[in-house]
């Protein structure tokens, strides 16, 4: 679970994103506590608390005074849209920038990516 160089916060935020992306955390369903996360992971209940925050500030979860935090509704598409655009700064962009020197236009790109996506595990259907 602990990755070298990110912060442990930082990483608990994410695997509660991950788990509303993956489904297994709904929308309007209740998210674990900090002490839930705290003792899942074995860190200090603050440290949880500071990651189950960033999600707060990011209108992902929402507290419910006396009852907890929850997944807001919305928050699993704020979530793929975040992670789209992050996608596309991280790989799209020096892609583009790669093709642009070697020459290669639009569809000549294109094309490229479809037949390496052919002989790939990358399956027709998904979301575009």
């Amino acid at each position: 679970m602990i990755e070298e160089g990110k912060a442990l916060f930082v990483q608990i935020a994410e695997r509660v994103e991950d788990s509303i992306l993956d489904g297994s955390l709904a929308e309007d369903t209740r998210a674990p506590s900090t002490n839930e996360l705290a003792a899942f992971y074995r860190i200090n209940p603050a440290t949880a608390a500071k990651g189950v925050n960033l999600l707060v500030d990011k209108a992902v979860l929402i507290k419910r005074r006396g009852v907890g935090m929850f997944v807001a509704p919305g928050a699993r598409e704020q979530l793929l849209d975040e992670r789209r655009s992050a996608f596309a700064d991280r790989f799209i962009q020096p892609l583009l920038a790669e093709a642009r020197a070697l020459g290669l236009g639009p569809d000549a790109l294109a094309t490229l990516v479809r037949e390496r996506a052919a002989t790939s595990d990358l399956t027709e259907g998904t979301t575009p």
